[in-house]
């Protein structure tokens, strides 16, 4: 992310500059124009198609002396006007966060351009990874799926969703679809769109692959885990950028990474290898969402395999350059003292090694003398 100066000039109508400038007012205004539609009876049946969750099936339980009806829901065509929706209201939440915490803090502390580009990404991404680790959390526990892991694969394909398992992947498909308009709003440098378009690209992939597949339980414990690891990462990044000497953050998740990686292997292959490979439904069939033979188990575990792998190598290389860093800074500092002493040493003898109270010696005076 750039640094975004504020002049007083008013940019021309539309323009690029106008539309950087304005580009919360403008989505608020369209993102509005939905919530008005709900009003009138003419629009209500087309806005709500952005605004509310679809596709839900009610199911009547047997629990107590009374029955139940309880709300699922599954995934369609539709679901595409509700994350664009929710991409809208990603992208202001971006610019408030941007605005009244970020832009303040930045303008106290007065960074670089290296440090406030870093700065305000670990500060927006601290407050998405946050905000989902919490929100996934709390339905990993609602739903009992850390207390009884058999969930995961047992009864697949999970077509029904609850609507808090629903509504949470619509979100995270809309905030990393967000992603791609802000690289143009917050002048993103050219040298930083390749690497932010590689990690967009697979947060995109892996979590609608999951949401399509019906691989969502799966999905929602990796996505948890890995957040839990992004965020501490993002604050301790956050935490050096106030105070360098403060680098103990980054040894916690050096080790958290490894251990997250190590467990999203595991799940996943004991999830969809064996779980999956040793179900009795097994088949393609497209009407009832099973996707549940050889050919898409081995592509599912060949991405995540291949995406942690490729995590891997980025963080020996992040880390190989850190000791690299660091080790040369400490090469300095050693020369840095020897050449002090060295010079103490040269001022109490003289100039040169020539000693300064020579020309007060007796002889000196004498040959002055004669």
């Amino acid at each position: 992310m750039g640094i975004r100066k504020k002049t007083n000039k008013n940019p021309p109508v539309m323009s690029h500059e106008f539309v950087i400038q304005n580009h919360a007012d403008i989505v608020s205004c369209v993102a509005m124009v939905f919530l008005l539609g709900l009003m009138f009876e003419v629009t209500s049946k087309f806005a709500v198609l952005f605004i509310t969750v679809q596709y839900n099936v009610t199911i009547s339980t047997n629990e107590g002396p009374e029955e139940t009806a309880v709300n699922h829901f599954h995934h369609g065509i539709k679901d595409l006007a509700t994350i664009f929706f929710y991409m809208l209201v990603a992208i202001i939440m971006h610019a408030i966060i941007q605005e009244y915490v970020l832009d303040k803090i930045n303008r106290k502390k007065h960074f670089s351009k290296t440090k406030h580009s870093k700065f305000n990404e670990s500060g927006q991404l601290s407050a998405f990874y946050l905000f989902s680790f919490g929100w996934g959390t709390s339905i990993l526990l609602s739903e009992n799926f850390l207390s009884n892991p058999v969930t995961l694969w047992e009864g697949y394909p999970h077509t029904l969703m609850p609507f808090q398992m629903k509504f949470y992947f619509i979100c995270q498909l809309g905030y990393w679809l967000h992603a791609l308009p802000e690289l143009y709003f917050q002048k993103t440098k050219k040298e930083d769109i390749p690497r932010q378009l590689v990690y967009i690209f697979l947060y995109l992939v892996h979590i609608a692959g999951a949401y399509i597949l019906n691989l969502n339980r799966l999905a929602l414990v990796l996505l948890v885990l890995h957040y839990f690891v992004e965020l501490l990462f993002h604050v301790s990044r956050l935490v050096y950028f106030s105070n360098e000497n403060r680098q103990m953050g980054f040894t916690i998740w050096a080790v958290l990474f490894v251990l997250g990686r190590l467990l999203t292997l595991s799940l996943s292959v004991l999830t969809v290898g064996f779980g999956l490979a040793t179900a009795e439904n097994q088949g393609l069939d497209l009407a009832a969402g099973n996707f549940n033979v050889l050919l898409v188990r081995i592509t599912v575990l060949a991405a995540i395999c291949l995406t942690q792998a490729f995590m891997m190598w980025k963080f020996i290389n992040f880390q190989l350059r850190r000791w690299r860093e660091h080790a040369q800074a400490q090469t300095l500092k050693k020369k840095q003292v020897p050449s002090k002493s060295k010079s103490k040493k040269d001022k109490a003898n003289g100039v040169n090694g020539v000693n300064s109270h020579a020309a007060d010696s007796p002889r000196a005076r004498k040959e002055k003398s004669s």
